[in-house]
């Protein structure tokens, strides 16, 4: 039997599955990058950025200054430098038309909002880190769920798997 011939059904799966491959990218994605995903990826990228000075920051004051607990300083410094690789790749993986990047994007904003909200609730100069950090954690969600984020990245909804055969 001609294997182009051969229906879904016909190979070995009982559902119905077929064991082709979903191609990496469509005719949609093969267009030009959203703006919305370019910001996207840029709130992300400033976000890691912020993330490295700080974690440089910590790391200079803890081996240079006098910290209450030197190492903890120093686990501390590695600690954000290491989180930053998180939104900076998927910054990468956005400018890219990536769709796995979308992920930890998404997760990077969800986690900077309890952030946020931890450094509105301080009595000191932390209040406005808090206030931009809510923002940008707000405004990187909602760019990157919008549909045309979804479309540029070739990611399908639920109940969308792309076979147009009813």
């Amino acid at each position: 039997m001609n294997l182009a011939t051969r229906g879904a059904h016909d190979e070995g799966y009982s559902s119905g599955v077929s064991s082709e491959q979903t191609p990496t990218t469509t005719e949609e994605t093969t267009g030009p990058r959203p703006r919305r995903l370019t910001y996207a990826a840029l709130l992300a990228a400033l976000e890691g950025l912020a993330l490295v000075v700080g974690g440089v920051w910590i790391l200079v004051l803890g081996l240079t200054g006098h910290p209450d607990d030197r190492q903890q300083a120093v686990t501390g410094g590695i600690t954000l430098i290491a989180l930053a690789l998180l939104p900076l790749f998927a910054a990468r993986g956005l400018l890219a038309l990536r769709s796995w990047s979308r992920g930890p994007a998404v997760i990077t904003q969800l986690m900077a909002l309890p952030v946020a909200y931890n450094l509105l609730q301080a009595d000191s100069m932390a209040i406005p880190g808090g206030i931009a950090l809510a923002a940008a954690a707000v405004a990187s969600l909602v760019l990157l769920v919008n549909p045309e984020t979804t479309r540029a990245l070739g990611i399908r909804g639920p109940g969308n798997s792309g076979n147009l055969e009813k």
